[in-house]
């Protein structure tokens, strides 16, 4: 089972995004409970569609307008914190 200590996950955090590509999910504990998971965006995705057709749809059209620079700045997005 893939479980990572919340303490070790914050004082870890980009190490832990870099595993997570090669992995579909990492499980968070805090204390002795598991109370959170962390998923590669592709298994999410894979999970999300086998609900929702359109979302994957929707996913598609994100990554191709993407592609074509179709994105938002910080500040259009959360504007003057």
């Amino acid at each position: 089972m893939n479980v990572i200590a919340a303490t070790t996950l914050r004082n870890n955090l980009s190490d832990t995004l870099d595993a997570l590509i090669d992995q579909e999910y990492l499980l968070i504990a805090r204390g002795k409970k598991i109370s959170h998971a962390l998923v590669n965006l592709d298994f999410l995705e894979d999970l999300l569609a086998l609900r929702n057709k359109k979302y994957l749809a929707s996913i598609k059209q994100a990554r191709q307008e993407f592609v074509n620079g179709e994105t938002f700045s910080h500040t259009q997005v959360f504007g003057d914190l």
